[in-house]
């Protein structure tokens, strides 16, 4: 639970005869990753055979043509169906038979786009023509008169001037239909004999044309009125293919979705064939399975190849922190808070896996800023109906569901210790204490978690120094003992100037932190003592202690700040409480137990829950992430990717 689950190295030589269903148990466990096994030995050749290549890369431009066919008919990949896997589908009779389906698609779909264009142009010609709607003139007299060149179009109003500082040669008119901010449709007139120069500046000032589709001549409204009744005859053809698109969906839906995921499961396969090492006769299997499934494995690759030879390593945690693959597999319940967890980062293999910490911490400190029995079981039945995936629309949700979900319970928990139910502060007597009430009381508990916290993640930092045997770390750098040592120290020394009584005297915090500060300080020569590395200090003595002073520098104020940061659990506490009290204060302006000092309380409620809520929930991932995890959780491991023919995220 506290680490990612051990994992043994597994190397197999493999008959080429059995390498399909050999492949097929590794893949079918879900607990198998593949590594690359080329580098193993210089008698193995890059991938396998030219054969299985040249198969996955067919399979692979057959995959993309029947993505590109689902999505036009708006067909989900969805889950793959439950069915034995197999690398024997005829790629020739598949293609022929998704050629027969793409002919149908593309034909209907080539005129939707085709139509899509036409009704654009319609669109955008008549925002040109409404200008000049009221003017009774033919257009096509004017475009193609004998002695007149004219010019309809829009033009960025910025080019207006430099269309007429071009044209200051020649006569002619220019006239400003419509404006708006960032262009102009006019009208440019002039000499047919000049028309050159006309086109050349038209063209240098960005003037676009106004182009009449073929067949639609007259006045500007007698335009209109045409171009509006063939864009509604384009809208009704539209209706219609899309009709026929859905048609052709239902008509090829299973057939596609068969052999899509008849064809991914070949893929699958046959890159993981690739990506075998090949000896003369045998292929070279290397990879990483779960310690638990080992037994079972071997067994059911033994039970479809019994020539099959098996080498395996048991994976040791120390030294393989980046090397080794973690796999992280909890339960259901825990499993929104592993998402948490693997959004900031993926635990090492050799570092304590933070999920059962961050379970309990993430919706306690929600829950202290987030105090009200009311608004909590809001958060609750949210976080439910999210995690019983009953609104379509919110299924993408459903991981964060969880979380939301046990921070509403904790909250509601809070919400009776506090006395708040909605804000109302009269309805449940506070088991503990109002934070309104009890403001100093309840920062300096906020400030006493903290220390509390912070020194749980400096223990952390220091299990996981000694689980991956990084001695250096754990005696010299702030990460480690010395860095706990004047933490504590510092605490001490601030404990007993304010506490005269304090039973253990201040010297002796002095002393701590005095040694831990200079460990600290100078741990680069330390360590280089400590490993036999010589010559100890590479740099010149003065700018080392000048990097030495700036470090300690941030050292110390990063303790201070951290602790300080817990301060916000506690008026985030108050604030929660001031916010309902401003609500009532609104509320009873529009006059007590009247229908507007309800709706005032309800909408204060909603916006409480919705809009505070969010912000805690940004303090508290902030807590957890960057004063937490910091301390202890470097991230960075390799995520574990078993071998499987269903999707990742399966």
């Amino acid at each position: 639970m506290f680490y990612p689950q051990e994992v043994t190295e597994i190397e197999m030589i493999v008959p080429e005869k059995d390498i399909v269903p050999v492949t097929k148990v590794l893949s079918g466990q879900g607990t198998f990753q593949l590594a690359d096994s080329n580098y193993l030995s210089p008698d193995i050749k890059p991938g396998s055979t030219s054969v299985w290549s040249d198969k996955a890369q067919a399979l692979a431009a057959l995959e993309r043509r029947f993505q590109n066919v689902m999505t036009t008919l708006g067909i989900d990949e969805k889950t793959p169906p439950i069915k034995d896997q197999t690398t024997d589908i005829d790629i020739d009779a598949v293609s022929k038979q998704l050629e027969n389906i793409e002919l149908d698609v593309k034909k209907v779909s080539d005129e939707i786009q085709t139509n899509n264009k036409q009704m654009e142009q319609y669109q955008n010609t008549i925002h040109q023509l409404e200008p000049v709607a009221d003017i009774d003139l033919d257009l096509s007299l004017v475009h193609h008169s004998n002695f007149l060149y004219s010019v309809l179009g829009v033009i960025p109003l910025p080019n207006m001037e430099r269309l007429e500082t071009s044209l200051s040669q020649v006569p002619f008119i220019l006239l400003p239909l419509r404006k708006d901010n960032h262009e102009a449709v006019v009208w440019l007139a002039g000499s047919r004999n000049n028309q050159d120069v006309l086109e050349r500046a038209t063209r240098s000032a960005y003037l676009n044309p106004l182009v009449l589709p073929s067949g639609f001549q007259g006045a500007p409204v007698d335009i209109i009125q045409s171009l509006k009744k063939s864009y509604q005859a384009a809208e009704k053809k539209n209706e219609e293919l899309v009709s026929d698109i859905q048609a052709l969906s239902k008509k090829y839906s299973k057939e596609l979705f068969d052999m899509y995921w008849g064809l991914r499961s070949a893929k699958m396969l046959t890159d993981a064939v690739v990506r075998y090492g090949r000896l003369k006769h045998t292929f070279l299997v290397v990879g990483w399975v779960v310690t638990s499934k080992l037994q079972s494995t071997m067994r059911q690759i033994e039970s479809v190849s019994k020539e099959t030879i098996f080498e395996t390593y048991p994976t040791k945690r120390p030294g393989n922190g980046r090397s080794v693959p973690s796999y992280i597999s909890h339960p259901g319940v825990m499993q929104p808070f592993q998402m948490l967890v693997t959004t900031f980062g993926q635990p090492r293999y050799d570092e304590l896996d933070p999920t059962a910490i961050i379970m309990v911490m993430f919706p306690f400190l929600f829950g202290v800023m987030f105090g009200d029995l009311g608004q909590g079981i809001v958060l609750a039945l949210l976080g439910w109906l999210l995690v019983s995936k009953k609104v379509k629309a919110l299924k993408g949700m459903a991981s964060l569901g969880g979380v939301i979900l046990a921070c509403g319970i904790v909250a509601s928990i809070f919400g009776i210790l506090y006395g708040s139910f909605f804000g109302f502060e009269e309805v449940i007597h506070p088991l503990w204490m109002s934070p309104v009430k009890n403001i100093l009381i309840i920062l300096e508990i906020a400030i006493g978690g903290g220390v509390i916290l912070l020194s749980l993640g400096y223990i952390l930092g220091i299990v996981n120094a000694i689980s991956a045997r990084d001695w250096p770390k754990l005696f010299f750098e702030h990460s480690g003992i010395p860095g706990l040592t004047l933490y504590w120290s510092l605490l001490g020394i601030g404990a007993t100037a304010f506490m005269p009584t304090f039973p253990v005297p201040q010297m002796v915090f002095i002393v701590l932190g005095a040694a831990s500060f200079i460990v600290i300080a100078f741990s680069h020569i330390f360590i280089n003592l400590f490993e036999g590395h010589r010559p100890l200090l590479e740099d010149n003595i003065f700018i080392y202690l000048i990097q030495v002073f700036f470090e300690m520098l941030e050292v110390v104020i990063s303790y201070l700040s951290n602790t300080l940061s817990y301060v916000r659990v506690g008026a985030f506490a108050v604030a929660h409480g001031g916010l309902s009290a401003a609500i009532f204060i609104l509320a009873e302006m529009a006059g007590v137990n009247t229908v507007g000092y309800w709706v005032a309380i309800f909408l204060g409620n909603v916006f409480i829950v919705g809009f505070e809520g969010l912000i805690v929930g940004i303090q508290t991932m902030r807590l957890s992430y960057y004063e937490f995890f910091s301390k202890f959780f470097t991230a960075g491991g390799m995520k574990y990717e078993p071998l499987s023919t269903r999707p990742v995220n399966e």
